[in-house]
């Protein structure tokens, strides 16, 4: 159900309204609250997307979850959207909004994918090291958990990804062994 041109439309709208209300900071922090909502709770992601829920239910739902967290602009979008019946679309309009926030503030998101979770000091030094070799000025570290990759990390930002991960490793050794180019040095 993603339709990524109907989410960048409604953010953009939403973003130059509050730019011109000078709440730009404001609507950034509530999107990210809904954003994280949704991320954490699947219940309330089935229920904006149940179509059998009424949107007066999902309208009230709503402002149980978000009460006065949201500034009254925020609030006012996502009733809007509740009564336009794009509710479903809310998990990627708030992302949207992010990354169109990012893009005025010049904020660049780095993901950090660790086997386990990485200290505070790990952080500081990624991102140190992202601004000084990528010449970035402002950095958004986001860290992710995945033990498939055994050890090391992987980095991604601006499209790029650094790939120093033990499962790699152990893919190009596979690789290596499956040409079996040993054997024919040997011979």
């Amino acid at each position: 159900m993603q339709n990524p041109r109907l989410a960048t439309r409604y953010a953009k709208s939403l973003v130059v309204l509050a730019q011109e209300q000078n709440q730009l900071d404001a609507v950034h922090a509530d999107m990210k609250f809904l954003k994280d909502a949704c991320k954490q709770s699947r219940e309330l992601t089935n229920l904006l997307r149940s179509p059998v829920i009424k949107s007066d239910k999902k309208s009230s739902i709503v402002k149980e979850v978000v009460g006065d967290k949201v500034c009254a602009l925020s609030a006012a979008f996502i009733n809007l959207l509740i009564q336009k019946g794009r509710e479903s679309n809310l998990p990627e309009i708030a992302a949207a909004v992010i990354e169109q926030y990012n893009e005025i503030k010049n904020i660049h998101l780095v993901k950090l994918t660790t086997a386990t979770a990485a200290s505070e000091e790990l952080k500081q030094a990624i991102i140190s090291k992202v601004k000084a070799d990528a010449a970035l000025q402002n950095v958004e570290l986001e860290t992710v958990v995945n033990d498939g990759i055994i050890g090391g990390f992987q980095l991604e930002y601006k499209g790029n990804l650094i790939d120093a991960s033990i499962a790699r490793d152990l893919r190009d050794i596979q690789k290596q062994f499956q040409k079996n180019i040993y054997v024919q040095n040997i011979r």
